[in-house]
């Protein structure tokens, strides 16, 4: 080998050099970036793909679209479906949370190994939608749970892996933070709530009613200390609950009986003293005011923490079309922003037009049109299985 040769190998040698130790310096920082940023699972299972943009760019352009989707929905809500290995779709919806609610998002799908990513978002602005992210499935798990802590607006962001095909099922409810505080009694039994008018307008009130008879166990909603019992003022016969060093104040008022003392610890389900008509209650029926006080902000509605929520209705039969396209049978169909007739109208499709289904729920068929807008459309109005 001449010298010019030698020192043409000992440059490539060089080059090759520099781009392993660039790598191996890139890998580095991001896994030292990866300790501080602490990324999600979702940007984990994408860096899988990160060189093939024809599998991840539309994964991803999915994903980004779904957030500025606004079907609505409400609680509890089922879908089925079917993922196209060849439909991407991010599935999103808009609801309102209330605080002391627990969100719960589940995830049933036949394939064990497909990966679903679960995302919940807060709007913490009306002019101009912006959304927090809140909460988000935990890698490898399918389902999402979470204490709503603030009332207002949320977006929920269900999305496969890439190229999955499978039949799913998502459930979306609530269920109450706390128990409900009086044995064996439910929301029938409540008959007066926040914000009802006392004293002619003079005052607002300050908790619910729970009506039962009188001598009914008044039960812990949740752990905590007991802080204050007594018979004084407008509550007569009451106790105090501190759920937590830092926790709410549970307010336990008009009782017959306390049947613990200050300073005790109890445990959900305990009770604390018999349902009755003390204080300026003596001229109603018995019944127990249940109020929730958090620090500053005094008094809050405790309906959310203990109101017991329907859980979905799961239909055991399987929605079935064989393909993501479907046909407009009917002259016209109106397209709704939710799946109800008394939803807004968003849109129009007329006989023959092809739109692209994405679940079933309930009587209605989540859809896509051809010009990408998602939105609900009634089950009687198209075909699922046209030839």
């Amino acid at each position: 080998m001449d010298k010019t040769s030698q020192t043409s190998a000992l440059k490539s040698i060089h080059l090759i050099l520099v781009l392993v130790l660039m790598v191996t310096a890139c890998k580095q920082a991001r896994r030292v970036a990866d300790i501080i940023i602490q990324p999600t699972p979702r940007e984990l299972y994408g860096r899988q793909f990160e060189n093939d943009s024809t599998l991840f760019v539309p994964w991803e352009n999915a994903f980004n679209e779904a957030m500025n989707d606004s079907l609505q929905i409400e609680m509890p809500y089922v879908e089925q479906g079917i993922f196209f290995e060849k439909n991407t779709i991010a599935y999103s919806y808009n609801l309102v949370l209330q605080r002391g609610e627990v969100f719960h998002v589940e995830v049933r799908m036949d394939s064990l190994s497909s990966p679903v990513f679960v995302d919940l978002y807060e709007q913490t602005s009306d002019s101009l939608p912006k959304y927090d992210l809140t909460a988000r499935n935990e890698n490898g798990q399918r389902n999402l749970e979470k204490v709503i802590e603030k009332s207002g607006v949320y977006k929920v962001i269900v999305q496969a892996g890439i190229g999955a095909t499978d039949h799913f099922q998502f459930e979306l409810y609530s269920t109450p933070s706390y128990a409900f505080p009086v044995t064996g009694k439910n929301n029938e039994a409540i008959q007066s709530f926040w914000g009802a008018d006392r004293e002619g307008g003079r005052r607002s009130h300050k908790g619910v009613d729970i009506f039962a008879d009188r001598g009914t166990p008044v039960v812990a909603v949740t752990d905590g200390r007991v802080s204050s019992t007594g018979e004084r003022g407008l509550g007569g016969k009451q106790v105090w609950v501190k759920s937590g060093l830092l926790g709410n104040s549970l307010y336990y008022a008009h009782l017959d009986s306390i049947l613990v003392k200050t300073g005790n610890r109890v445990q959900i389900g305990d009770t604390l003293g018999l349902v009755g008509n003390t204080g300026n209650a003596r001229t109603t029926t018995p019944h127990l005011h249940f109020g929730i006080y958090e620090g500053y902000r005094g008094a809050i509605d405790p309906l959310p923490f203990i109101r017991i929520n329907d859980k979905p209705s799961i239909d055991q039969k399987t929605a079935s079309f064989e393909s993501p396209k479907i046909t407009v049978s009917a002259t016209r169909a109106n397209l709704r922003q939710s799946p109800s007739v008394q939803s807004e109208k968003i849109g129009e499709a007329k006989k023959g037009d092809t739109l692209f289904i994405l679940g079933i729920a309930k009587k209605w068929a989540h859809i896509k049109t051809e010009t990408g807008q998602k939105t609900y459309v009634h089950q009687s109005l198209i075909e699922l299985n046209p030839e």
